[in-house]
């Protein structure tokens, strides 16, 4: 889709009468980001729990982050093109009661075998819910307020490192690593209920054809221009610039740097600060200048804190430091990236674009977290964070070059 014509898609949609109340939408999204984010992130500070409860090396370990990444990436696929079919609010109420469901069952994983089954189902539920919330958001908000919708929902993600993951750490650290997960399958089914409740259908234009394998394939193919592939491309790198960086952090700090499961904790609720503080802040201001330059610069950055982590890193109160910062630059990007996706294509294909960007953003996630534990394993955490930082940069050169933006001064009712 040409600039022009986002324009004119994104001007219309100021006119457009926005039902419901936006504070009850808003908070069932935010609820709903901060479970599924979260019960992911718990992932990465908990795995030396699950390795002394279980007995298994790296490679395993990362395993379980990997078949997540892929049960998503496969499942957005498939729902993405549904929701553009059925409404984005069936879709995200299926997907909350399902991991709401499965989350209660990580509880009773008495083995690896077992543990990594319900990552799958958590997966799948996952897929539903990742790029369901953002073309939620392209449906019911004008472009001109995108930014700032997707900021504050980002920030239940941030949230979840603030509050949930670490109470999530120190209940897996006392109790053993299947109590976290009861904690978020209690937000998650809370979710289900409020968008049961207070999120309504957004009156867009829905696809009317047949789902079948077909015809979705066919509409993927058609969908794939120029701006859509940097669009995927950018997502997959992201994603597999955090996998690899975050992976194994928390091994290092623990057995290299020398910092307790608790200072684990800590800090990523100092990096949940850092993401709360960015993320809607950085959206609003991406609604004023544009979402281009605060997603280039963001990608710059963090790849230089990832390129110096492993050589500053000495103690705690550094490693605070880099990875308040690490976050900062997170929240930064990702509310303006999400709100150019949803500029790209009109209403009946959102669904299907944002499957596409989840499912191979999720598989990016899932080789870096599959490459992290190789190089982890033989090289140590340096290698790591070096794949890390080229993603970053080859992130931002993607976005630069590869994405266009709206007008925003096109986007806005006339005040005259």
């Amino acid at each position: 889709m040409s600039s022009s014509s986002d324009s004119r898609s994104a001007s219309r949609d100021t006119t457009r009468e926005l039902p419901g109340n936006t504070t009850l939408i808003l908070a069932a999204l935010w609820l709903m980001m901060f479970s599924a984010s979260s019960q992911l992130i718990i992932m990465v500070p908990i795995l030396p729990e699950i390795e002394a409860t279980l007995g298994v090396n790296e490679f395993w370990r990362g395993m379980l982050l990997t078949s997540y990444a892929v049960a998503l990436g496969i499942s957005a696929l498939i729902t993405g093109p549904a929701s553009d079919r059925v409404g984005r609010r069936n879709i995200l109420l299926g997907g909350t009661v399902l991991m709401s469901i499965t989350l209660v069952f990580h509880t009773v994983a008495a083995d690896y075998e077992l543990l990594i089954f319900m990552r799958i189902l958590a997966g799948i539920g996952g897929g539903m819910l990742s790029g369901g919330s953002i073309a939620y958001v392209g449906d019911y908000f004008p472009y001109e307020r995108r930014g700032w919708a997707n900021g504050w929902i980002m920030s239940g993600t941030a949230f979840g490192q603030v509050a949930g993951v670490p109470i999530g750490k120190i209940l897996a650290t006392d109790f053993g690593y299947r109590w976290p997960f009861l904690l978020f399958a209690i937000t998650m089914a809370l979710a289900a209920f409020m968008i049961w409740r207070y999120v309504p259908q957004p009156d867009t234009e829905l696809d009317r054809g047949r789902l079948t394998p077909r015809r979705v394939a066919r509409k993927y193919m058609d969908v794939l221009d120029g701006p859509v592939i940097a669009a995927v491309g950018s997502y997959t790198l992201m994603f597999a610039g955090f996998g690899l960086f975050t992976t194994f952090l928390p091994s290092w700090l623990e057995s290299t740097v020398g910092l307790t499961g608790y200072e684990v904790a800590l800090l990523f609720a100092i990096g949940g600060v850092a993401n709360i503080i960015a993320a809607p802040s950085a959206g609003r201001l991406s609604d004023e200048i544009g979402r281009k330059p605060l997603v280039v610069w963001a990608s710059v950055a963090l790849g230089l804190i990832m390129l110096i982590a492993p050589y500053t890193i000495d103690g705690f109160w550094m490693a605070a430091l880099l990875f308040f910062l690490a976050m900062a630059s997170v929240g930064i990007r990702i509310g303006p990236l999400q709100s150019l996706l949803t500029a790209l294509v009109p209403d009946d294909r959102r669904g299907l674009l944002m499957g596409l960007a989840m499912s191979v953003g999720q598989a990016g996630f899932g080789v870096g977290s599959f490459l992290a534990g190789i190089g982890y394993g033989q090289i140590g955490y340096v290698s790591n964070t070096i794949s890390g930082a080229f993603a970053m940069l080859f992130m931002a050169v993607l976005v630069q070059r590869g994405l266009p933006e709206p007008s925003l001064r096109t986007a806005r009712p006339s005040t005259a």
